[in-house]
């Protein structure tokens, strides 16, 4: 019997960008990182710390989600409220009509704020004063109930926690739902924040870019000069289905997902990248081929490469180790653009896999000589066939989706 193939049939994104497609589409073709000034006011940063974060505005989400209901959520619950909402809307999918719809969401570290209002709380005004609203929003899992609710999905609700992993590991359980007939539609994505106190704490970790003398602040991949991420926040979600029920309804198919395979690096310390590049790499090509895909037929990579110091290191071995000497295809770095967090590398990845155009990145100017990855230069790339999307979590978790044209 033939396996079903899932596919991706709708896209909600909302991000440092704006909502939608078109604006993130454009951003990516600028290739200018999406930077704001963060919050310094509350004193938790260091005098020379960094100062940007790829912030989402303040936006009119009223169309996805009505003020009356947007007062009850967290921010990281709203962001994936809205995203999923479009998502369903890309899909047109106005109704679930019995199917049996799964939620998986990743994020990577919860509801920030409301959870600081609740530990203030506790703190200055003493236990008895906790205020449970606060808390149901506390848990990791919030946002993923909160999209259910919304929806109206009563299958199986999951939450990742794996950062920087976590988004492809979630569109990898959402695909394994639908092809194993646990579920006719998953819900799949990842949704953060940041807050003033989470990109201090980055910040003291060394872990977002910082200015230098004849250098901007800003993420850069691969890049000689890099020297952290841009930290970001924001939601992108897809519908995920059976590719034959979605063309019988008369969906467009955006992409098919036609391969995903996870990993551990046991180098790897608690909070940082290891050196395990040999192991991951057999197990990315061990993934391909499990579904009848050799790693020579992927056209473009779309890497989750940040600009830290360890991370683009051990991605750029990986990738190089996994290819055997060969030749790499076009590797895009959307991380540049969007920043850590949030979302972005799925939605620019899925953008990609559809043909949208990619700009270099301009932040980008020496290629660091230790590795041998350098971003894509920006020059018109036919649309692919195969598009390998990677993404290495510090601490060890590793990630990786094969997105093919349907």
């Amino acid at each position: 019997m033939k396996r079903p193939v899932a596919a991706i049939t709708g896209l909600g994104v909302i991000g440092a960008h704006g909502i939608g497609r078109a604006p993130l589409e454009e951003a990516l073709l600028a290739g200018r990182p999406l930077a704001s000034e963060v919050d310094r006011s509350t004193g938790y940063h260091e005098s020379d710390s960094s100062r940007l974060g790829a912030l989402v505005p303040k936006l009119d989400v009223s169309r996805w989600l009505p003020p009356v209901e947007a007062r009850r959520l967290s921010v990281p619950s709203r962001f994936a409220v809205v995203a999923a909402r479009m998502a369903l809307e890309d899909a047109g999918l106005t109704s679930f009509d019995g199917r049996r719809v799964t939620v998986v969401l990743s994020t990577a570290f919860g509801a920030l704020l409301f959870t600081e209002k609740l530990v203030r709380q506790i703190l200055e005004e003493g236990p008895e004063a906790a205020q449970p609203f606060y808390f149901s929003e506390c848990v990791a899992n919030a946002a993923a109930a909160r999209v259910a609710i919304a929806l109206g999905a009563r299958g199986a609700n999951v939450t990742i926690t794996e950062r920087e992993a976590g988004p492809l590991l979630a569109v990898a359980r959402g695909a394994q739902e639908v092809r194993e007939g646990r579920a006719d539609i998953a819900i799949a994505g990842s949704a953060d924040e940041l807050t003033g106190l989470l990109h201090a704490l980055l910040d003291r970790f060394r872990s977002t870019a910082r200015a230098r003398r004849g250098g901007a602040e800003a993420a850069r991949p691969f890049d000689a000069a890099r020297n952290g991420v841009l930290a970001g926040e924001g939601a992108a979600v897809v519908v995920i289905e059976r590719e034959d029920e979605a063309r019988a309804r008369g969906a467009r198919v955006l992409t098919r997902v036609a391969a995903t395979g996870a990993a551990f690096d046991s180098t790897a310390p608690v909070s940082d990248w290891g050196r395990g590049h040999e192991a991951l790499a057999r197990a990315l090509r061990g993934a391909l081929a499990r579904e009848g895909r050799s790693i020579g037929t992927v056209d473009r990579i779309v890497s989750g490469a940040s600009g830290a110091r360890g991370g683009d290191r051990l991605e750029s071995a990986t990738l190089v180790a996994a290819w055997e000497g060969s030749s790499l295809p076009p590797v895009l770095t959307p991380k540049a653009v969007v920043g850590e967090f949030g979302g972005g590398l799925l939605a620019a990845a899925v953008l990609a896999a559809c043909g949208a155009p990619f700009g270099r990145p301009v932040a980008c100017e020496t290629q660091d000589p230790e590795l041998a990855v350098a971003p894509h230069d920006g020059s018109p790339l036919p649309a692919p066939h195969r598009l390998l999307i990677t993404s290495l979590a510090a601490g060890g978790a590793a990630a990786w989706a094969l997105l093919e044209r349907p």
